[in-house]
């Protein structure tokens, strides 16, 4: 309950942290409160002054004054390509240091579950790991690995369009055949039996870029019965990104399922000034339908180098080469320069290889951050030997460059995009809000100090700023160190519910803008 309960209650708290702004996820402004937790659930909020005076005499509890600093939901990173990086590094440090407490995996169409492969790691599935990290022929398989390795931050999976077809299909070059869907579909509907939040695609890349929109709409079927959702990297980011929108929102229409727009920018500098065009799609389509979209507050994007992508518009960066590994690091221009031959031959000779393209404006990046219904992911490379820096500073960098210095957001609204927002369109029951008895997944962190320090020439860089973060009630990071103790677990998809946040009372007196 918000209030004070009896000194006999306080003795029963694990953690009592004092005087912090909360900013609870809803995307209200702060407001001072007290915040106690018991059993990893949140159990009161409040002025709880004198339970702390109970706890402190007792030592019932880890009493923890927050002076100066604010208290929020664990973020959640809605895009993420951590399905097997979870069970290599369960410590998951990249994203606990920035303050995140729960994953998405299985995005852009590529999983970790289920699959068989029939031929080697497809691109870009080979982003994720090695033909022998793959060897989850069930969802439920992978779902049992996460629980029995125990990362320190949560998980929940998509389930991959292009690992579907890997395991479906002896060729990715062509459209299924209806025995394909037939089967993938049932690979499909098991996996959401077995707690898949839904289904992802990645409709660029060219091992799913024949599958023709029949395609998606028959396997995803099942969605809307399940209450899941369907999330997609666009056929095109390019000059064609509106008729993939428009593709994108038709299958939710017909199949009445939410979608959401995984990292959506406009790609290449033709597509440049664009934001507003495709902001106006968005706000059209969704008087209609739940449609809404994932961004990360970068101008550069990352993956593994596509032909199609190489350009001498804006600058290309390879960050790995397996037949060239001394590429790393360093720009396309300068490599094709050094070997005296073209962009695209000297791609061509790279591959397979990963890459950042600097192909996207400013401008665009923080009308998408604006949003309102936006989301933060961090759509970071965990197997990339040089990272992307959002794989350490997505979350820092919106919180400190454009809500503290740029004033782009206010930062309830930024903590709604990590926080609250996310939750209730992935549908995670008891999560993303401070409300009594839902899970204690908590950040408290500085707002007049944090920092994203991650660079694309020093990407491999904890952000500043971050005091503490609490998984499922455990202390799993504080003061720029893990502690060790991993608290995650994997989060099952839930019936869907149709759920509201509402604001709880707070104290008038004491609330403050953050």
């Amino acid at each position: 309950m918000l209030g004070n309960p009896s000194s006999a209650a306080a003795l029963q708290y694990d953690l009592l942290i004092r005087n912090a702004l909360l900013l609870d996820g809803s995307g209200r402004p702060g407001w001072y409160a007290d915040l106690a937790v018991l059993a990893g659930n949140i159990v009161a909020i409040g002025d709880l002054a004198g339970e702390a005076a109970v706890c402190a005499a007792n030592q019932a509890a880890t009493v923890i004054d927050a002076t100066g600093l604010v208290l929020a939901p664990g973020f959640i990173d809605v895009h993420t390509h951590d399905d097997l990086e979870v069970l290599r590094n369960p410590q998951m440090l990249a994203k606990l240091s920035q303050g995140v407490t729960t994953v998405i995996t299985g995005n852009c169409g590529i999983s970790a579950a289920p699959v068989t492969l029939r031929t080697e790691v497809p691109d870009p599935m080979n982003l994720l790991g090695q033909s022998a990290d793959f060897c989850y022929p069930r969802f439920a398989d992978y779902a049992a690995a996460v629980d029995a390795v125990q990362p320190a931050v949560n998980v929940a999976a998509l389930v991959g369009h292009t690992a579907l077809r890997a395991s479906s299909m002896d060729r990715l070059d062509r459209a299924a055949t209806p025995g394909e869907i037939v089967q993938m579909r049932q690979a499909l509907e098991q996996a959401l039996s077995q707690g898949a939040l839904g289904l992802s695609s990645g409709l660029a890349y060219h091992n799913a870029a024949a599958a023709p929109a029949e395609e998606l709409l028959a396997l995803a079927a099942p969605l809307c019965a399940a209450g899941a959702i369907y999330t997609t990297h666009l056929r095109t980011e390019f000059d064609g990104i509106l008729d993939a929108l428009t593709e994108a929102a038709d299958l939710g229409l017909k199949l009445n399922v939410p979608v959401v727009v995984s990292h959506l920018k406009c790609a290449g500098v033709l597509n440049w000034g664009r934001s507003a065009e495709i902001l106006d799609f968005f706000a059209a389509r969704r008087k209609q339908q739940q449609f809404s979209c994932d961004c990360y507050p970068y101008s550069a994007s990352s993956s593994t180098l596509d032909l199609a992508q190489v350009t001498a518009d804006f600058a290309i960066m390879i960050t790995w080469s397996e037949p060239e590994p001394l590429s790393a690091g360093r720009l396309l221009a300068d490599i094709a320069a050094d070997w005296q031959c073209s962009l695209l031959e000297a791609a061509t000779r790279l591959m397979p290889a990963g890459a950042v393209y600097h192909g996207m404006h400013e401008a665009d990046v923080q009308q998408f951050l604006q949003a309102p219904y936006s989301m933060i992911g961090s759509d970071g490379l965990p197997c990339d030997p040089l990272p992307h820096p959002r794989l350490w500073g997505a979350f820092p960098r919106v919180l400190g460059h454009y809500c503290r210095d740029l004033q782009l957001l206010e930062l309830a609204e930024a903590i709604h995009k990590m926080t609250g927002l996310s939750a209730e369109n992935f549908n995670l029951t008891g999560r993303g809000l401070l409300r009594e008895g839902y899970q204690a997944d908590l950040v408290l962190f500085d707002p007049s100090t944090i920092r994203d320090n991650a660079t694309f020439t020093n990407p491999v860089a904890a952000a500043a700023g971050i005091s503490a973060v609490w998984v499922n009630g455990v202390l799993s990071y504080q003061q720029g160190a893990a502690t060790g103790q991993r608290a995650g677990r994997f989060l099952a998809r839930l019936p869907a519910q149709n759920s509201v946040i509402n604001h709880p009372n707070s104290n008038p007196d004491k609330e403050a803008h953050a």
